[in-house]
């Protein structure tokens, strides 16, 4: 290992994301835990499992201290699923795929014209109905491209066509809103505090919006991302006439299919998902004195570079002088571009395992070999 300048004595921080289809950030850093007390029992470890605002979210701050409260919801197809608010106190942590992400939908039975946030509204009603007065809405992940408008639905608001009828759900259907009516929305949104926790800063529309970049991603084909186009401009443009602003071009308008751009509707304030996070965790003081960050995913890629959470964990540990470790399914980043993050050692499960078909399938134990590796490293350097 090149890992260099490390402290001989100090906890060992294990701040891994999700593997995505292998192992839950939570998995994650406890595989790679019983890799390392299994080897030296007698250093510190701390598991603290991140995630940046997409799935996953939920996990990291339940890990964190928060309580699950499990609520029954309309999943994004209009099915009941039951998605988890994680609450401490007066804050409650909404992830909106615990809701109406992608993963609750198998791939052919995705609707990428006709499925809904409704189900993300009514955690966030139910958030309102157990007092809590701050609220973190974690997006990513989505199957939706409807621009939040079944999350605003329902929480009071409407989306009428010419005719004074409810559109049906869905994205495709907002080519024929006709009226924007927010006077039914919950009072109680008005005295909370809305946090937009993304690592997406992508506008509602356009080239770079929520159709063309992320509902191909979803299952819809060419037709199908140019009439989701046309019913968020129809969608945005409505609200920019309602409200006297146009908020389709802010940062993260575009995030989880436009559900970011229904959050700002409220009045949200957006934070980059992983900041939140680790402002939670209360990294920087846990850095102090800390002998290595172990950070990683599923694939560490020019995605990553982007704000997601391993480099959000490892540029803080970095400015605090604590070598990193990263350990990713794939990595294909050069080195040369993480070490600029502090990222001095690189351990890839595919490489390790001889395919990432055999990585995947064995993620739990390459973890706990890598676990090992880094423990029998401080050992060698414990005075």
């Amino acid at each position: 290992m090149s890992l260099t300048n490390a402290p001989a004595r100090g906890p060992i921080l294990l701040c891994l994301d999700k593997f995505r289809g292998s192992a839950s950030a939570v998995q994650a850093c406890r595989w790679l835990g019983e890799g390392i007390r299994r080897t030296a029992p007698e250093l510190s470890v701390r598991e603290a499992p991140v995630a940046d605002g997409g799935e996953g979210t939920a996990d990291a701050f339940l890990a964190a201290g928060f309580r699950a409260v499990p609520v029954r919801v309309s999943g994004p197809a209009g099915e009941p699923v039951t998605a988890r608010l994680a609450v401490r106190g007066d804050r409650a942590v909404v992830e909106l795929a615990e809701a109406s992400g992608l993963h609750l939908l198998p791939e052919d039975r995705r609707a990428p014209l006709t499925a809904s946030t409704r189900g993300t509204g009514e955690l966030i009603e139910t958030a309102l109905d157990l007092g809590c007065r701050e609220l973190v809405l974690a997006v990513g992940g989505s199957a939706t491209t409807d621009g939040g408008a079944g999350l605003l639905r329902a929480l009071g608001a409407r989306v009428l066509d010419a005719r004074g009828a409810e559109l049906p759900p869905g994205g495709a259907a907002l080519v024929d809103a006709e009226t924007i009516d927010l006077t039914g929305l919950d009072p109680r949104l008005r005295e909370i505090r809305l946090v937009l926790a993304s690592d997406v800063d992508n506008p509602l529309l356009g080239p770079d919006g929520a159709a063309a970049v992320f509902a191909p991603q979803k299952g819809a084909d060419p037709d199908q991302v140019a009439l989701l186009e046309a019913g968020l401009r129809r969608f945005a443009g409505l609200m920019a006439t309602r409200l006297g602003t146009d908020l389709s071009g802010r940062p993260g308008a575009g995030a989880a299919g436009g559900a970011g751009f229904a959050s700002l509707v409220l009045g949200a304030r957006r934070e980059p998902g992983v900041d939140v996070l680790l402002s939670e965790l209360g990294l920087d003081a846990a850095l102090a004195g800390a002998s290595l960050v172990v950070v990683g995913e599923g694939c560490l890629d020019a995605q990553s570079l982007r704000g997601k959470a391993p480099i959000g964990v490892a540029d803080r540990a970095r400015r605090a002088g604590v070598p990193v470790a990263a350990v990713a399914g794939r990595v294909e980043v050069p080195p040369a571009e993480l070490a600029a993050h502090g990222i001095t050692s690189v351990h890839s499960l595919a490489d390790r395992a001889g395919s990432p078909e055999v990585a995947m399938a064995e993620t739990r134990r390459l973890l706990q070999e890598v676990g090992a590796e880094l423990a029998h490293w401080i050992v060698r350097r414990l005075p």
